[in-house]
């Protein structure tokens, strides 16, 4: 019996002390030690590299970002000029495809808020209660440039997604927004005489 008390009491005084020693030391288990601890620029951060003390840099004067090279100032800001009101039409070349694509986009970062349908009806709009957001579909008249503008920066509570999606995206959100609009006030005669078999199908608009 005594023999295995000490057995025990050696082996947790042996694990106790092999804890502490692992907890008080830095294991570079798999080898990314050197990357993380290695002199290095970080953004917003001062930097003893460069004569100013900060890290970032400014980019060469006419510097334009790779994904704006050959676009035009009225794709990528919805406006026609620096002060310029918002453009009119869409840019896009307005096909299925684009408008699908922007449905795509739309039930990912619009339609938790805006609803499926654009009409203002999901849950998480319902549970706002500082201020819900707006069925899109009862919007005064905007041009197209204005959504678009909403969309890249935001507006109220609504985040920008910017960073989450291309120029082209948020132009083809743009085009599925209208068939949106488009599609709930429609009447029966507005749609083309060969799609109408199927909407009496599934139900008169």
């Amino acid at each position: 019996m005594k023999r295995l008390l000490l057995t025990v009491t050696v082996t947790v005084t042996v694990t106790v002390t092999v804890t502490q020693l692992l907890s008080g030391c830095s294991v570079d288990w798999q080898g990314w030690a050197g990357m993380k601890d290695q002199p290095k620029a970080l953004p917003y951060r001062e930097s003893e590299f460069f004569a100013d003390d900060r890290a970032m840099r400014q980019p060469p004067a006419g510097t334009v970002p790779r994904d704006r090279r050959g676009k035009d100032r009225f794709f990528l800001l919805g406006k026609d000029g620096p002060d310029g009101g918002f453009v009119e039409g869409n840019p896009l070349t307005l096909t299925r495809e684009v408008v699908e694509s922007g449905g795509e986009s739309f039930e990912v970062y619009c339609a938790v808020c805006h609803g499926i349908l654009g009409d203002g009806r999901a849950q998480v709009a319902r549970n706002m209660g500082l201020r819900q957001p707006p069925s899109l579909l009862d919007l005064p008249p905007h041009p197209d440039g204005y959504y678009y503008e909403v969309i890249s920066r935001g507006f109220g509570l609504m985040p920008g997604y910017e960073d989450k999606l291309t120029p082209e995206q948020r132009w083809a959100v743009v085009a599925y927004v209208r068939a949106l609009q488009g599609s709930q006030r429609a009447r029966l005669e507005d749609v083309p005489p060969e799609a109408r078999p199927l909407l009496l199908k599934e139900g008169t608009p």
